[in-house]
């Protein structure tokens, strides 16, 4: 059964009142992460792309550069962004069903916190509202400040990457300190950990920024 298959029987079988945040609920074993990271993507990025005080062609583009959705399963996807939209729920409360999904797992969140930049970015502008709500969105995923300004660095244009912030070191951290925390970073980085945390497979081009801001981050500090 695929992904989206998969998300339109769990819509069918939601009682009638029910709203998309109650299918996190249904969600909790570690097979249907990755069910779970496509519907977190969707619903926050619907409600992400309202932050602006507008919706546009381009926001939601993004979302399908992110996911290749296979023909015929246009409807489900649809169906979830458009559930999303309408639901009284806010954001806040699908990040903390997503925080408490993942649990103390924070590289999905991580990976997540980058789709919804991509789609924040779309329209060429990373505006104020963009970034407060995500900003907020990292704190109740256990992100810290300086996790989140991290992601900002790497892939918002503009902002100014610093070395030590993207390899989450403290500045002036000794040669075999950087090397280690490069290392460690690149391995996480990788396709096949990316995937086995349940990231999708068309979602993880995302990390291909993220591991040239780290390459070039050593270089700098260590290489």
């Amino acid at each position: 059964m695929s992904i989206w298959s998969r998300i339109s029987e769990l819509i069918s079988a939601l009682a009638s009142g029910e709203g998309l945040s109650a299918l996190f609920d249904r969600l909790r074993s570690p097979p249907e992460r990755t069910v779970a990271f496509t519907i977190a993507v969707i619903a926050l990025g619907a409600k992400i792309a309202k932050a602006d005080g507008r919706v546009t062609r381009n926001e939601v583009a993004a979302f399908r550069e992110v996911f290749l959705i296979p023909a015929g399963e246009e409807g489900n996807a649809a169906r979830v962004y458009d559930m999303a939209r309408q639901d009284v729920a806010g954001y806040r409360e699908y990040a903390a069903r997503i925080a408490r999904l993942f649990g103390a797992d924070r590289a999905p969140l991580t990976d997540l916190i980058e789709g919804l930049i991509h789609i924040a970015l779309a329209d060429g502008r990373f505006h104020d509202g963009e970034d407060a709500f995500l900003s907020d969105v990292a704190e109740i995923f256990g992100l810290t400040p300086r996790d989140y300004a991290r992601l900002k660095a790497i892939h918002v244009p503009g902002a100014e990457p610093d070395p030590w912030d993207v390899l989450g070191i403290p500045h002036g951290t000794p040669p075999d300190g950087i090397r280690t925390a490069w290392r460690a970073l690149v391995r996480d980085t990788h396709p096949d950990v990316m995937a086995a945390r349940g990231l999708p497979p068309e979602a993880v081009k995302l990390a291909e920024k993220r591991l040239v801001a780290i390459n070039a981050a050593w270089e700098i500090l260590g290489g």
